[in-house]
């Protein structure tokens, strides 16, 4: 099965804020742009679509396709209370903590990488009894690179601390391919 990864659109919020599970819309010109994007691809087509309930996806989902399955294991991480707080506002100690401890920390009482893991592969079995060749999947930097390293087959734990250790280099309205084994 081919998986279309796109990460939605440049959200509303300034730069360097921490808004991992914050439901935040995407920038109206930014959808506009991405969808006119994904169109001139010929996508969505006949494929369906798999989205984020998170705005800055839904919208652009729902803009694609009329018939969107929702899946709430694709939203990115929690950070708990460190969300919608400037990155540079957050205690040192508590980054350095996370860093230390990528799989099971919490920041900011939120979720660990291994329970966003578990949840993302959960969403994935849930992709795969779709019965499709294709499928697009509408969703975040975090989640696709989870959703890379998972869709080999890597073991659940291998495969958070490799997405987790990866720098992230998706652009917004950014599209990967990814086949799954």
């Amino acid at each position: 099965m081919e998986l279309i990864l796109v990460r939605h659109p440049r959200p509303v919020v300034a730069e360097g804020i921490c808004y991992g599970r914050s439901d935040l819309p995407a920038d109206p010109d930014a959808l506009a742009t991405v969808c006119e994007a994904l169109r001139a691809d010929g996508l969505p087509g006949d494929v369906p679509v798999i989205s984020s309930p998170l705005r800055r996806c839904a919208g652009l989902a729902q803009r694609l396709s009329p018939l969107v399955t929702f899946d709430a294991n694709l939203a990115e991480m929690d950070f708990g209370s460190w969300e919608l707080r400037s990155w540079n506002d957050i205690a040192r100690a508590e980054v350095d903590a996370w860093a230390a401890d990528l799989l099971h920390y919490r920041p900011g009482g939120g979720e660990s990488v291994l329970d966003v893991a578990h949840r993302v592969a959960g969403a994935l079995a849930r992709i795969r009894q779709h019965g499709s060749d294709r499928a697009i999947v509408i969703c975040h930097a975090g989640t696709m690179r989870l959703i890379a390293t998972l869709a080999d087959g890597t073991p659940l734990e291998q495969a958070a601390l490799a997405a987790a250790s990866r720098t992230h280099r998706i652009p917004y309205g950014g599209v990967q391919r990814q086949l799954l084994a």
